[in-house]
């Protein structure tokens, strides 16, 4: 029961992640789920929640830890060099913001 508990919370956490956080290339927003990146970062972020460690390093850590391929697989880019400044603090507000649900 606790796993089905788990991966509800990460889809849901998922959920949010991709509709609020978005790449920014060439000024277009590519939202993380269109680019299929939110499960996965959500994956990657749970555990941290899971014990109250969620703090700029720690999601900063994840995010340089995510390899982005661009150009059919030609070049691969961390998350974090994607993502606009605005977009990792919105989430890491929004991962406290579900530790606190």
């Amino acid at each position: 029961m606790a796993n089905e508990n788990t991966t509800r919370a990460v889809e849901s956490l998922a959920a949010e992640i991709g509709e609020n956080i978005y790449i920014d290339v060439a000024k277009w927003h590519l939202y993380l789920s269109d680019a299929n990146l939110d499960t996965l970062l959500a994956e990657k972020i749970y555990p941290l929640l899971e014990n109250d460690e969620v703090t700029e390093e720690s999601i900063g850590e994840i995010l340089r830890q995510i390899s982005v391929p661009l150009g059919g697989g030609r070049k691969e880019v961390p998350l974090i060099e994607l993502l606009p400044v605005q977009c990792q603090k919105n989430l890491l507000d929004l991962s406290e913001e579900f530790l606190n649900k």
